[in-house]
């Protein structure tokens, strides 16, 4: 009975890591469908000098809105499966907060519809919200890394370059001529949802990995060959 009950429980969390890591795949691929179809859709943009910031104001904001929405829900996915799916150490608890805080920080962007767009009217946020969103987005790969690393080194180690490159490409956007910031910002969106895409992939595969009857799928219980075996890749 004990038995049945724990491979109930181990499918069940099996099935969870899934679900969750599958949404926060399509909820970044939602995010740049909504980014393409404004682009298309909207009037008079120019994708190279406009930015997303554009796109969300005006008559379609609903479409960039549903993006963001769809995206801030994604990191919450992975906020969820870091804390499910405890790699350990401190970095990663930090790093599992800092996704749920990621996602607050999206939602708002979309929900208050400010934009940077010189909106004097009440509190003004967009600016600060932006200034956070940069600095996590520089930590949080390099703090989920080195958990990253018990699984796949190869996962690891490109955490850390995309926290590298966050580090170094992010402060640019800031100082670039408005003819080309756009695009610019539309790759700094690549570097965003890489993160979590990996981070996603890394949990879905860690999930098919983990031994029957292990309902936490704690790494530490997966097989060393199989650990060795990735670690090579």
């Amino acid at each position: 009975m004990q038995n049945a009950t724990a491979t109930s429980n181990h499918q069940h969390s099996r099935a969870l890591v899934a679900v969750l890591g599958w949404y926060a795949i399509l909820g970044c691929a939602i995010f740049g469908a909504s980014i393409l179809v404004a682009d298309f859709i909207v009037p008079d943009h120019d994708w190279i000098s406009d930015t997303i910031s554009d796109l969300g104001a005006g008559r379609y904001e609903f479409i960039v809105d549903v993006g963001l929405y769809s995206f801030s829900a994604a990191l919450i996915s992975i906020a969820l499966l870091g804390a499910h799916v405890h790699f350990g150490g401190t970095r990663w608890s930090i790093g599992t907060v800092g996704f749920a805080l990621l996602a607050l920080i999206v939602f708002l962007v979309g929900a208050r519809n400010e934009y940077g767009d010189r909106d004097s009217e009440g509190v003004v946020i967009h600016i600060y919200l932006v200034y956070a969103l940069g600095l996590l987005m520089a930590a949080l790969p390099w703090l989920m890394s080195h958990g990253a690393a018990v699984v796949s080194q190869t996962t690891g180690s490109l955490l850390k370059i995309i926290s590298g490159l966050w580090a170094v490409s992010a402060p640019v956007f800031f100082f670039l001529p408005t003819s080309i910031d756009g695009i610019y910002e539309r790759y700094l969106g690549l570097l965003a949802c890489a993160v979590v895409i990996l981070l996603a992939r890394l949990f879905i595969r860690h999930g098919h990995r983990a031994p029957r009857g292990d309902e936490t799928l704690r790494p530490d219980l997966v097989p060393p060959a199989k650990h060795s075996a990735e670690a090579t890749r």
